[in-house]
């Protein structure tokens, strides 16, 4: 056998394992986007997009897939302390408003929620939708909070047990995108999280 004849079967050999290693990965890549696996990863997320595309599960599935696609790689900036402190008050003040104005606390808190997901690294706030779709990647489980403070406080006939469910679920996903375990905690129970006992 000629060395030009070796020199062809070892490029033939090459090139198909470096095809069959990419068919490889596009596959795995495909299921870890499939939709059990996109269903688990975005929760009431994933049903909500069903629904929007009126039960069609291709479309839901190809639009989260896609934010994935955008989002999936971004990696999230860790606060400093100073910073998470800031927020951290700016909440409380949020929520010790509620009971005197609703309206303009769940105005604030939407404002606060935005500034704070661009502090960590996410699409600037003044970009709502594309700000929630990197969000609903990487914080799916608590991420309606910001969808219900977002709404409500642009509803200006937003009636107070509307907001006040706002207020307490955009709670979770301020937990959630601030790290609740290294979030200093208030000293006192806040006059909304009164309310949410009582509502409760």
């Amino acid at each position: 056998m000629s060395t030009g004849v070796l020199i062809v079967l070892i490029v033939i050999v090459v090139v198909a394992a470096v095809v069959i290693g990419a068919l490889a990965l596009n596959r795995r890549a495909a299921g870890a986007n499939g939709p059990r696996n996109l269903k688990r990863r975005f929760g009431p997320e994933y049903d909500r997009v069903v629904s929007r595309h009126d039960g069609d599960t291709k479309a839901a599935d190809h639009e989260l897939t896609e934010r994935v696609q955008r989002h999936g790689d971004l990696r999230e900036r860790p606060l400093e302390p100073a910073e998470r402190e800031r927020f951290a008050a700016r909440w409380t003040a949020a929520q010790e408003q509620f009971v005197e104005s609703p309206h303009q606390a769940v105005a604030d808190a939407d404002q606060l929620l935005a500034e704070l997901a661009g502090a960590r690294g996410f699409p600037d706030g003044g970009r709502y939708e594309e700000q929630f779709a990197a969000l609903s990647v990487h914080h799916a489980q608590h991420v309606h909070g910001y969808r219900r403070v977002h709404h409500a406080a642009r509803e200006e006939r937003a009636d107070t047990e509307e907001m006040r469910t706002a207020m307490i679920e955009a709670r979770a996903f301020f937990d959630d995108l601030v790290g609740e375990g290294e979030r200093p905690r208030p000293k006192s129970k806040s006059r909304l999280n009164k309310l949410q006992l009582k509502g409760s």
